[in-house]
């Protein structure tokens, strides 16, 4: 394409050129892009080429499960026996991404299994007899997007740890780690070493940008792209990266780690009051939390009340929030079309009734005391108002 060269009044200028190109557009916006790898770099304390770009949290969950398994399958040849003789772990409480592309790996004929949890705990006692010679991966997230518990990822990487050795040719070394980190920049440190991970997620959504997101891998850790097109992202995600998206998702993360200690000391405050407001003012309320939580994500139960036939219907009492003004779900965006409710909240109590129940709640540093206050006044009337007619 040729147009007219223009000045560039500032340094987001240049964004309409393509990083791979040698021209002066292409040249903006490559330094644009790595400036934005640094920085990244930087904060997750890793080199900045461990740092591959990509279009949100689904797609490096992707590359980090399926990339690292079919590159060891890739490793071991075509011929050799027990190329498909992989083992890899899970938790089944973990976002779509991760769930979903366990089972494509079933199907790929690997051998897969969910963790086991315990008092919203991996169980490390059960971990550590579930690991064989075969185990390559264990994928889970760092903090739960439905409920905010923050996952023991630094225990089950030490279990990895002592099994190194442990299996044999192209699998030599240990069982990797790989987190889902999504869901944490707010109010967790979003270094590796923080998460003691092997292969660390972020996702642009989660603090500002839609469509973009990072894999945090290091050069040593085999994966296999999942297409194939351009040398893009050390040739593991072909396409035209977006420097415009990179810086802002940068800029985001930069943010959220300058405010984090601040922004995690107020909302536990506020999260402490709102716990007691709503379980003072409605009445059957169950609150799903770990040893360690994200304060700014809430998960209630609302549970059936005397003779209150079927529940109360959370998707409609979403519906009067929406009207109040309100922004909540039931369960993951991504899973809004199970009719079986919360399939994290199943998994860590192991009850369904509570999990066709769940309203989740999360607010961001923008939102204080007054606003929280007016959402649980909201709640309160919603529900009153949900329980009338059930009973009627």
């Amino acid at each position: 394409m040729i147009w007219k060269r223009r000045a560039y009044l500032d340094s987001a200028a240049g964004m309409s050129g393509n990083p791979s190109s040698p021209h002066e557009e292409g040249r903006r916006a490559k330094k644009i892009l790595e400036e934005a790898r640094t920085d990244i770099a930087r904060l997750a304390e890793v080199q900045s080429d461990d740092v591959i770009f990509t279009s949100g949290a689904t797609e490096a969950n992707a590359l980090a499960m399926l990339g690292h398994v079919r590159a060891l399958r890739l490793l071991a040849g075509p011929d050799t026996v027990g190329r498909n003789n992989m083992h890899v772990l899970y938790l089944p409480s973990a976002h779509a991404s991760i769930v979903e592309n366990a089972k494509l790996l079933a199907a790929e004929g690997i051998a897969v299994e969910p963790l086991s949890i315990k008092d919203f705990r991996v169980d490390i006692k059960a971990l550590a007899k579930m690991i064989r010679p075969e185990t390559v991966l264990v994928s889970m997230d760092a903090v739960c997007g439905e409920t905010g518990v923050v996952w023991n990822t630094r225990e089950v990487a030490t279990i990895l740890q002592t099994h190194v050795g442990l299996r044999k040719s192209h699998m030599d070394g240990r069982p990797l780690l790989h987190v889902d980190a999504s869901q944490a920049p707010l109010t967790e440190k979003i270094s590796r070493a923080h998460f003691d991970a092997d292969m660390m997620v972020l996702d642009g959504a989660k603090v500002g940008p839609r469509g973009i997101g990072v894999l945090i891998a290091h050069r040593t850790v085999a994966l296999e792209p999942l297409y194939r097109g351009g040398g893009q992202e050390r040739g593991l995600r072909p396409g035209s990266e977006a420097p415009e998206l990179a810086q802002k998702f940068a800029a985001a993360l930069s943010v959220a780690a300058r405010g984090r200690e601040r922004f995690r000391v107020a909302a536990e405050k506020e999260r402490a009051r709102l716990i007691a407001t709503i379980t003072t003012n409605i009445p059957h309320v169950f609150v799903h939390e770990g040893h360690s939580q994200a304060p700014n994500i809430l998960n209630l139960s609302l549970l059936p009340t005397g003779p209150l036939r079927g529940g109360r219907d959370t998707d409609y009492l979403v519906a009067l929030l929406d009207e109040a003004g309100f922004a909540v779900s039931t369960r993951s965006a991504c899973e809004t079309d199970s009719q079986t409710g919360s399939r994290a909240v199943v998994a860590l109590t192991g009850d369904a009734e509570q999990a066709r129940a769940t309203l989740r709640i999360s607010w961001g540093p923008g939102i204080g005391r007054s606003e929280l206050s007016r959402f649980a006044k909201a709640l309160a009337e919603a529900v009153a108002f949900i329980d009338k007619g059930s009973q009627g």
